[in-house]
C-alpha cells in the first residue's frame, strides 16, 4: 500500500506506513552515501524532538500556529523524545542542502503523527510540515540547535564511559600501591616506582579530559534558534527566538541561551570544532595509555611481562596458544579514527562561506563517529582490561633490584660520577649493583644497602647526605 504526495517539483510514491512524506523521500533517492541512516542516532531525532517541541510551544502561544494543531503537534514531539518512530529517519547522515533533507524528516513525522492523533489520515493538509510544524524556523537554526541539544546529551554517555574507566584505574591503583616496579624514560631503566602510582597516573591523565569535554559542553549551550535563514529573524515572530529557547531551556533541563549575534551564530561552526578537540584530546590521551600497556604486557616469557592482561580469545590461526591485547589495540584503533574524524570537522568548520556552513551534515556524523567509538572504546577498556589486570609482582621486582637504574638512589651518598662508573661497570660486566657496591667495593654494608634500598625508600625516596 502507498499514498500519492507531492511538493512543487512533482509527485512521489511513498508507502503508506511511512510517517515521512515527499521531502524527505527525495533526500533518500537523492542521497545514499554512508549508506546508513541518521535513525542510527537516537540522540539526535531527541534533540530534534526538543527543538520542534519547544518551537511549537512559542508559536501557540504567539498564536502563529492553531491550538488543536500545536497540541497534536506537541504531542507527536513528545513521542521521538521517548524515542519512539525512530526507524522514520531515514536520510543519510550526508547530504547536500545543510541538512533540509533532515529537517524536513523530522517535520514530515510530527505532522504525520499528529494527523493520526487529530483522526486524519497521514499527509492531511490540516497539518502542514511546512507551515506549521517549520514555523518561524529554518534548518539553518532548527538543524544545528537540534544538534546542539542531542551533542550535549551524546557527550553526557561519553563522560560517564570515561569517568567510571578513570574509576577502574585508581581502584587498581589501590590493589598495586605495594607492588614495586621499574619506571622508565626512553624505553630505559630509570628510577622505581610503585604499580600503583603508574596505574594512578593513567586513571588521572585521562580524567583531565573530563574537563576539557565539560567546557567543550559549555560552548554547545549557546544556540541560534530563532535565526531562521541567515540570522535576520525572517518569518518568524519578533517574540519567537526568545520564547522559544526559554521553553527549550525548560523542556530539556539544559541551561540554554541563545547568541547574542544570531548572523554570525549561523555559519559559525566553533562549538563543534571545541568538542572534536577535546573528544581527539581524550583519544590521545587513550592511545598513550593503551601503547604503554601493550608494552609493558609484552612477552609473556621474551617481553617485559610486568602485566598480564585478560585472554579474551586466540590471538592467531597459526601459532598455538597465543593471545593478544586485543582490547588495547582496538582502543588505539578508535582513538586513531576519532582524530582523524577531528580533521573532518576542521575542514568541514573552515568551509563556511558567507552567512552559512553547508557543511554541517559532516561535521554531525564525525562527531557522532568520534563519541560512539570513544565510549564503545572506553566501556571496553574498563569491563575487558583494566578491571581484570594481573600484576606479574615478583618478576617486577627482580627486575628492580637487578637493574642499573637504581644507582641513582646513591647519588646524593657518593655523587654523580662514581655512580656513573659504577653503572657502566655494570653495564660492562654484567654485575649486578649489589655485588659491585657491596661485595667487590664495599662502599656500602649489607646493614647499609637494606637499609637505602627499602621499598618505602625506593618509592618515596628521602634525601640524605
Amino acid at each position: 500500500m502507498s499514498r500519492i504526495e507531492s511538493d512543487f517539483l512533482g509527485e512521489l510514491e511513498i508507502p503508506d506506513e511511512a510517517y515521512y512524506g515527499v521531502q524527505t523521500m527525495r533526500g533518500k533517492h537523492n542521497f545514499n552515501i554512508t549508506e546508513m541512516p541518521m535513525s542510527q542516532e537516537p540522540f539526535f531525532a531527541i534533540g530534534f524532538g526538543y527543538v520542534k517541541k519547544a518551537s511549537i510551544m512559542a508559536n501557540k502561544e504567539l498564536g502563529c500556529v492553531p491550538a488543536d494543531v500545536a497540541d497534536a503537534l506537541i504531542w507527536a514531539c513528545d513521542q521521538i523524545i521517548a524515542g519512539k518512530y525512530n526507524d522514520q529517519f531515514v536520510t543519510d547522515w550526508l547530504q547536500g542542502g545543510a541538512g533540509t533533507s533532515t529537517n524536513m524528516n523530522m517535520n514530515e513525522v510530527i505532522s504525520n503523527l499528529a494527523c493520526e492523533h487529530l483522526g486524519l489520515a497521514k499527509g492531511d493538509k490540516k497539518v502542514s510540515p511546512n507551515d506549521h510544524a517549520n514555523f518561524g524556523q529554518s534548518t539553518n537554526d532548527s538543524y544545528p540547535t537540534a544538534l546542539h541539544i542531542s551533542l550535549l546529551l551524546r557527550s553526557n554517555v561519553l563522560l560517564k564511559a570515561v569517568e567510571e574507566l578513570v574509576q577502574s584505574f585508581y581502584k587498581k591503583a589501590e590493589e598495586t600501591k605495594g607492588v614495586l616496579k621499574m619506571g622508565r624514560t626512553h624505553l630505559q631503566d630509570a628510577v622505581p616506582m610503585s604499580f600503583g602510582q603508574e596505574f594512578h597516573g593513567w586513571g588521572s591523565t585521562i580524567e583531565d579530559e573530563i574537563k576539557t569535554i565539560k567546557e567543550a559542553q559549555e560552548h554547545l549551550k549557546v544556540v541560534n534558534l530563532g535565526a531562521t535563514a541567515i540570522g535576520t529573524t525572517v518569518t518568524a515572530h519578533p517574540e519567537f527566538p526568545a520564547l522559544a529557547v526559554k521553553y527549550l531551556a525548560e523542556i530539556t533541563g539544559l541551561d540554554l541561551r541563545n547568541n547574542d549575534d544570531l548572523i554570525a551564530a549561523t555559519s559559525d561552526c566553533g562549538s563543534y570544532v571545541a568538542l572534536s578537540s577535546a573528544v581527539k584530546s581524550l583519544a590521545i590521551k587513550m592511545t598513550k595509555v593503551c601503547n604503554d600497556l601493550r608494552l609493558l604486557a609484552s612477552g609473556p616469557r621474551t617481553g617485559l611481562s610486568e602485566l598480564i592482561l585478560p585472554q579474551l580469545q586466540p590471538g592467531s590461526s597459526i601459532m598455538p596458544g597465543k593471545v593478544n591485547p586485543v582490547i588495547p589495540e582496538v582502543t588505539n584503533q578508535a582513538s586513531f579514527l576519532a582524530i582523524g574524524l577531528d580533521t573532518t570537522v576542521m575542514l568541514a568548520a573552515s568551509a563556511g562561506q558567507l552567512e552559512l556552513n553547508v557543511m554541517e551534515p559532516v561535521i554531525t556524523f564525525a562527531l557522532y563517529m568520534q563519541m560512539k567509538v570513544m565510549t564503545n572504546a572506553c566501556v571496553a577498556m574498563r569491563e575487558k582490561c583494566v578491571d581484570g589486570i594481573v600484576v606479574n609482582a615478583d618478576h617486577c621486582k627482580d627486575l628492580v633490584m637487578n637493574s642499573l637504574g637504581i644507582i641513582t638512589i646513591l647519588k646524593p651518598h657518593f655523587g654523580y660520577k662514581p655512580c656513573a662508573n659504577i653503572a657502566r661497570e655494570g653495564f660492562l660486566t654484567g654485575k649486578s649493583l649489589h655485588q659491585l657496591v657491596v661485595e667487590e667495593k664495599g662502599m656500602l654494608t649489607q646493614e647499609q644497602w637494606d637499609k637505602v634500598f627499602t621499598y618505602d625508600n625506593l618509592i618515596n625516596p628521602k634525601f640524605e647526605k
